[in-house]
């Protein structure tokens, strides 16, 4: 989301947002001297939450939730999205005290509206109410571009944000990028949404470990373990993954409903009671080790989601495209043990000057071979 605030010294009305490889700024208006800075940061205060509520749309789309009916979690969403058309109005003709009593609206993204509203009524200056309104114009069209997959411009912040579904164009997007880099390059972080990103991820990640399980004989879903005794990996994650994938999930399910589930835990939700019941179950003698008043909860290992919270997408896509790298870790060993055996006594001084399993050519060729014939798992 964009950030708002007042620069006291320039009397200036400025706004920040991330970008995936740092922040960007721009200044909204300048102010006469004298104007109230208190109204000017209530303003700020107003603005940054009017983005907050527009770009939650976004992450928390009617499509994702389970159900549009009426008064259900996704009508409500639908409800809000479609407030976009207010905001104008409520800025301009905002809601003020009458008769010792104020009108406060049910969606937070018009409320904000009037809240903003209600600050530029105070300061009464017009240029500046114009200023905020194309603001607020260009904010909302980049919440727009975002929906359609058009990081450009002000929505290029969308690659900072956790969605709970995916734009079909980000994906196809993501995917040539790794088709052009297996292990994933920079911008896959700097210019693709994360959640669109982590999908098409998935999707080369069970496609580098049906590679390497041909390779060695091992299950593809315990590879990562594996390659965990040879660096250390956050290999949890991607294992879960590549076991939602071969339980018939396709990649697009496994990596929107992790993101989902870690969103709504976020919010202080508690999205799957059964779930956690059935985890609470097989981890009585756990619970019962870790229990006390002195407790770390650091200390125990148990985890309501194995993302980060806060940032589950980008987190999800960091871990799969980790597991990759430890599909490659492990295949590039089984190669190298070949190499050994194919070398007779008199080639062993010679086979230490090679240095084996340096070049990913070969493993990244097959990895695009196997990702090309399964297409169809992607879209």
């Amino acid at each position: 989301m964009t950030r708002y605030s007042v620069d006291p010294d320039r009397r200036e009305l400025i706004a920040t947002w991330g970008t995936g490889e740092g922040d960007l700024a721009t200044r909204i208006a300048a102010v006469p001297a004298g104007t109230d800075t208190a109204a000017l940061m209530r303003l700020a205060r107003a603005l940054t939450h009017l983005s907050e509520a527009a770009w939650r749309t976004y992450t928390h789309p009617a499509s994702a939730a389970s159900s549009i009916e009426p008064n259900s979690e996704g009508w409500r969403r639908a409800e809000e999205r479609k407030a976009f058309d207010e905001v104008p109005g409520a800025i301009t003709r905002p809601n003020l005290p009458q008769d010792g009593m104020l009108d406060v609206e049910y969606s937070p993204l018009v409320e904000s509206a009037h809240r903003a509203g209600r600050a530029l009524h105070a300061i009464g200056n017009a240029d500046l109410t114009d200023a905020v309104l194309a603001e607020v114009g260009t904010e909302l069209a980049a919440v727009d571009n975002a929906e359609l997959g058009d990081l450009t411009g002000r929505a290029h912040q969308a690659v900072v944000l956790s969605r709970e579904s995916a734009s079909p164009v980000q994906v196809a997007a993501a995917d040539r990028l790794l088709e052009q880099n297996p292990f994933g390059p920079a911008a896959l972080f700097t210019d693709i949404d994360p959640t669109a990103a982590a999908v098409a991820a998935a999707h080369w990640l069970a496609a580098a470990a049906e590679v390497t399980a041909e390779a060695t004989g091992h299950s593809p879903t315990t590879l990562l373990l594996e390659a965990d005794d040879i660096e250390a990996l956050p290999h949890e994650t991607p294992t879960h993954v590549l076991e939602l994938l071969e339980a018939g999930a396709s990649p697009y399910d496994a990596v929107t409903g992790l993101v989902r589930h870690a969103l709504h835990i976020a919010d202080g939700l508690l999205p799957d009671p059964a779930g956690l019941r059935e985890q609470l179950e097989d981890l009585d003698d756990t619970i019962t080790e870790h229990t006390g008043p002195d407790t770390d909860p650091e200390d125990t290992g148990l985890r309501l989601t194995p993302l980060d919270p806060q940032r589950p997408a980008p987190d999800l896509l960091e871990d799969l495209l980790a597991g990759i790298h430890g599909c490659w870790l492990i295949h590039q060993e089984y190669d190298d043990l070949d190499k050994e055996d194919s070398f007779s006594d008199d080639d062993q001084d010679d086979k230490h000057t090679e240095q084996p399993g340096i070049d990913r050519s070969r493993f990244t060729r097959l990895v695009r071979e196997a990702a090309a014939a399964n297409r169809d798992r992607l879209v």
